[in-house]
C-alpha cells in the first residue's frame, strides 16, 4: 500500500468529513442512531465506489450526494415511518454554553421544513454548499436550489415571527 492507497484515501475523507455529515444526516433523518448507520454506509458505499471517483466533483460534494442517497433510501423506508424521530437540538452539533434559545428555535423550525427545502438548506446552510453543488448531490437545477432556498427562508421567517398560519408550500 502506497501513501495513496485507498485505505488511506477513505480515512482521511472520513477525518475530514465524518462530523459534517453526521449533522447533516441527523437533520435530516431526525434520529441520532440512523444518522450514524446512514453515515456508515455512505462512506462504505464511497469505499466501494472510490476506484470510480474521478473528481468531476469535489470530495466533500460527492460524499454529500451519496449521503442524501442513502438518507432519502432510509426515509423510504416502511418502517422509517413508524419509529419515534424526536431528535433534539443538542443531538446536532456540539456547540459552545450557553446556547442561545433562538438558535434552538431555528434549529427546530428548521428540522420542520418540508422535505425539499430541509435538503436543500441543509447542504447549503450547513454543509457550505454552493448551490451548484447542492443541485449536483440533489439531482436538480441550480435555480431549483436558488428557489427553494428562497421558500425556505420565508417559511423559517414566519416560523420565526409566530405566524403559524403561513404555510406557502
Amino acid at each position: 500500500m502506497g501513501p495513496d492507497s485507498k485505505e488511506e484515501r477513505i480515512e482521511r475523507m472520513v477525518a475530514l468529513y465524518q462530523l459534517p455529515l453526521l449533522h447533516f444526516c441527523i437533520m435530516y433523518l431526525r434520529d441520532e442512531d440512523m444518522a450514524k448507520d446512514a453515515v456508515q454506509e455512505t462512506f462504505l458505499k464511497a469505499y466501494r465506489k472510490l476506484d470510480s471517483f474521478r473528481g468531476e466533483a469535489s470530495e466533500k460534494t460527492w460524499l454529500t450526494k451519496i449521503a442524501v442517497n442513502t438518507c432519502r433510501s432510509m426515509y423510504r423506508t416502511g418502517w422509517f415511518r413508524n419509529v419515534d424521530r424526536s431528535v433534539t437540538v443538542d443531538m446536532i452539533a456540539e456547540r459552545p454554553a450557553p446556547a442561545d434559545p433562538f438558535d434552538d428555535d431555528l434549529t427546530s423550525a428548521l428540522l420542520n421544513l418540508p422535505a425539499k427545502l430541509r435538503e436543500a438548506a441543509l447542504l447549503c446552510w450547513l454543509q457550505g454548499l454552493t448551490q451548484e453543488e447542492a443541485a449536483d448531490a440533489l439531482g436538480i437545477s441550480r435555480q431549483a436550489v436558488g428557489s427553494r432556498l428562497n421558500r425556505a427562508r420565508r417559511k423559517l421567517r414566519h416560523a420565526m415571527e409566530g405566524d403559524d398560519g403561513y404555510d406557502p408550500a
